[in-house]
């Protein structure tokens, strides 16, 4: 009977209701959980491709706090924290945290419904493990969808699992409720499983004294889940709860617009709950406007300067432009000018403004400039393009794409034009910024942070010094906020290379974050070298050496690191503690073919002697927004590690330029469910990746429309 009612409803879900219209035409609405979807239970509804939305669910006793990235067209991912009653001891909070995967299967057509299936609490203590196949189709203002759920999402446990009837195998559901950060396996078993099923109503505009208002849906909504997997069996009399929900009926109203949701729900039969978010599209984020790029002047009637005093105006030309003048020459018609710095992090912007800083000082007889583009003391590009196709692209008489075309990529040698004439002195820069860190592993706490100031400086030593490409650097922070420095003590097994955040945080308030000596220097075409000793980082110092091999043309690079450290002082000034490592990692990066993806696989040894391997994967929007995630698996144990099982994060790069300041530097946060000691590397300022990522093709490619900015 249970397999002839599944049959029923899966045959129902196929069935092509009468007068649909596509699922594109009405945005997806957000559920309690964090995904796009009802109120708990899911549909087979996505986001735009692309879209970061941060959030939370709050009800009694239960408060959920998400963050979810469309990370492609046809996948959800979702990391969840939930603060819980804990079913251990019947009262106070407890913390959960939990990862979430959906994906489409099937798009919505004019006969068919949208089908997706989803992976809930995938890698995390399990406590919300389910999966769920699910269908959903319009018809009219309606949105209906169905579904079957197992697990967590099946808790109901109606009906027998069609699985479980076809084979014995699906019908025992392991279940470890623990330390979490797993990747469960035990995907689509048990014997019972929950049929749910739900409506969103699109409400038509309102009518209201301040305007019509849009954007209004209604939801009801039969669960799956009954809640017996997160009562803990204590009586009412100690959780003020029953031992299942008194109600699977869920029902709500909800309002969107371009950048929020915000809903009212009544969930359970027992609890009101409040739902609300924030969207952002990395495509087309809210940014302020950028100051207007500086008009570029006709060419300059021909003067009869000298040689010196050519260069002495190119190089007074480009410092008022804010970059830093390594070199010129000019043979002919062709000028080289060699630079470093500046406020833009993609070389055809660093080509236009460095023509319209020149242009006036330049000879008029001067057709093709050869731009030799220098960071951190090496040289990362070198470009040769026609005057004439920047002048073009500039005055908008020719398109951005045509000064690409136009053109060529040379291979990054660091070789300066014999006789060229550079500036004198040393090459130093100073910045302040802000600081904040994060840590979600502290039972007794959902949340720890500092938030606080750096101050840092760097002194180039210029080409000319020991073969070029020396520096002197240095950071300062100070803590100004935050509750981090009260963390608990570390339970590590393992040598405590991370896990002793909070003493840092509370011993270090006033720290010397680094101070070093380093030389970054071109070993040969797309060959590049760094050397680094001192305190590299707030937990370590002692000696960095890397090699990276960036072919400019090709969407790949092959790099090899190797470090010998010591563990600093809890009080970062200049002692250091007793453990000490090798350590060194073979990098591959490489940019995917597909979605603007790039992904990074390291192998070697980390911080706390472990062997294994990282793999990063992320996606690079046209904002210049980064979003990805990473995952470390080591010889350790999941046991030995502890809390979390293995090193995992996501990440979001955002440039700094997006809030209206021309500037090439990138701020960003990284999120660990749980900061632990195994898979961890060492943290250097300038890895070689992303000091010349942006000298390549590839990144020439995608920068095109700065050549007329």
């Amino acid at each position: 009977m249970a397999l002839r009612r599944a049959g029923l409803l899966l045959l129902a879900l196929l069935l092509p209701p009468v007068g649909t219209v596509r699922a594109e035409e009405i945005p997806a609405t957000g559920g309690d959980y964090g995904g796009a979807g009802l109120i708990e239970t899911r549909n087979a509804r996505f986001r735009e491709d692309g879209t970061l939305e941060a959030g939370t669910a709050l009800r009694h006793q239960r408060r959920f706090w998400f963050v979810n990235f469309q990370a492609l067209p046809f996948l959800e991912t979702t990391f969840r924290l939930t603060e819980r009653l804990d079913g251990t001891t019947g009262r106070g909070m407890t913390t959960d945290r939990a990862f979430d995967l959906k994906l489409r299967l099937l798009p919505e057509s004019d006969t068919t419904p949208a089908v997706a299936v989803g992976f809930q609490d995938i890698i995390g203590t399990g406590i919300y493990a389910g999966e769920y196949i699910v269908a959903s189709k319009r018809w009219h203002g309606f949105d209906l969808s169905a579904g079957l759920g197992w697990g967590r999402a099946g808790s109901g446990g109606e009906w027998t699992s069609p699985l479980a009837l076809l084979d014995d195998r699906f019908r025992d559901r392991p279940r470890d409720v623990g330390r979490g950060g797993t990747l469960r396996r035990n995907w689509f078993r048990g014997a019972d499983v929950a049929p749910f099923a739900g409506v969103e109503w699109s409400v038509q505009a309102l009518e209201t004294p301040w305007g019509p208002v849009e954007g209004l849906r209604a939801k009801l909504e039969w669960s799956g889940d009954a809640l017996r997997d997160e009562r803990g069996g204590y009586p009412a009399r100690r959780t003020g709860l029953s031992g299942e929900a008194a109600s699977r009926v869920n029902l709500g109203l909800q309002w969107s617009n371009d950048w929020l949701d915000a809903g009212l729900h009544w969930v359970h039969g027992t609890d009101l709950l409040l739902r609300l978010s924030l969207r952002l599209n990395p495509d087309d984020p809210p940014a302020r406007p950028l100051p207007a790029p500086p008009p570029l002047p006709r060419r300059p009637a021909p003067a009869a300067l000298s040689p010196e005093a050519e260069a002495e105006a190119v190089f007074a030309a480009l410092e008022a432009a804010g970059f830093q003048p390594v070199a010129y020459h000019r043979a002919g018609m062709v000028a080289e000018i060699a630079l470093a710095g500046g406020r833009f992090r993609e070389f055809p912007q660093v080509a236009s403004r460095v023509l319209r800083a020149t242009q006036a000082v330049l000879p008029p007889g001067v057709e093709m400039l050869r731009l030799r583009w220098w960071q951190a003391g090496a040289e990362t590009g070198v470009l040769e393009i026609p005057r004439a196709a920047l002048e073009g692209a500039a005055w908008h008489r020719a398109s951005a794409e045509e000064a690409w075309l136009g053109a060529t990529l040379m291979p990054a040698t660091g070789d300066l034009a014999p006789g060229a004439a550079r500036p004198g002195g040393v090459d130093w820069s100073w910045g302040i910024a802000p600081t904040l860190g994060l840590s979600l592993g502290d039972p007794s706490r959902t949340l720890r942070w500092q938030a606080g100031l750096a101050a840092g400086g760097r002194v180039g030593l210029g080409p000319e010094v020991l073969g070029g490409g020396w520096a002197l650097a240095g950071s300062v922070r100070q803590a100004l906020l935050g509750n981090l420095s009260g963390g608990l003590p570390s339970d590590s097994l393992l040598p405590r290379v991370r896990s002793e955040e909070a003493a840092y945080a509370r011993e270090g308030r006033t720290a010397l974050a680094t101070l070093y000596a380093e030389r970054i220097w071109n070993l040969a075409p797309d060959w590049l070298a760094r050397a680094s000793a001192g305190y590299l980082e707030p937990m370590f110092g002692g000696l960095s050496g890397e090699v990276l091999w960036r072919p400019r043309e090709k969407p790949w690079a092959l790099g090899l690191d190797l470090a010998w450290v010591a563990q600093r002082d809890f009080d970062q000034k200049l002692g250091f503690q007793g453990y000490s490592v090798a350590t060194g990692h073979l990098s591959l990066y490489a940019d995917l073919p597909v979605w603007n993806l790039y992904g990074v696989v390291r192998a070697g040894r980390y911080l706390a002697g472990d062997w294994g391997a990282t793999l990063e994967l992320g996606r690079r929007f046209d904002s210049g927004i980064e979003v990805g995630g990473f995952a470390t698996l080591t010889n350790v144990s999941a046991a030995r590690f502890g809390e979390g099982s293995f090193d995992k994060g996501v990440y979001v790069r955002v440039p700094l330029a997006l809030f209206g300041r021309e500037s090439a530097e990138r701020g960003g946060v990284v999120v660990r469910p749980v900061q632990r000691d195994g898979g961890q590397r060492l943290a250097v300022d300038n890895p070689l990746w992303e000091v010349s990522r942006e000298g390549r093709a590839e990144a020439l490619r995608r920068g095109v429309p700065g050549f007329s900015r």
